[in-house]
């Protein structure tokens, strides 16, 4: 774990809001609202329930992945890189009002990603449908 880096102290979800993405263009978010860090939330057809478990074993199934924390409307997960053992802080927030699952995923250290947080991102939209 050379690259972990420290967890932030500002995830989880206030006011039905999660963190801002940093400038940096290393962050994704289905909360933010300019197109460098814009991503499209989650949908789901299945009860909002169903839908959460469905993303947690989804996410328990993929490689260096662990859950941190999880609530009846909320996950958060740590993802790890292959190379250099880079961690990413990936949060998945149920709207029960909009039925969607908001997503925010960003690098801890760093400044580019190579796209990696938006492609982890569509990933699991792909794997979800």
């Amino acid at each position: 774990m050379i690259f972990a880096g420290n967890r932030p102290n500002n995830l989880g979800v206030r006011e039905g809001k999660l963190a801002l993405c940093p400038p940096s263009p290393n962050c994704v978010s289905s909360q933010s609202t300019d197109s460098l860090h814009h991503i499209a939330p989650l949908s789901f057809t299945s009860s909002p329930e169903q839908a959460l478990t469905n993303l947690k074993n989804l996410i328990l199934s993929l490689p260096r992945t662990k859950i941190i924390t999880e609530t009846e409307d909320y996950l958060y997960a740590e993802f790890k890189s292959a190379w250099m053992g880079f961690v990413d802080d990936v949060e998945f927030y149920l709207d029960h009002k909009s039925n969607i699952i908001h997503v925010r995923s960003a690098s801890r250290l760093g400044y580019g990603d190579l796209g990696v947080n938006r492609q982890r991102i569509e990933q699991i939209r792909a794997k979800l449908n």
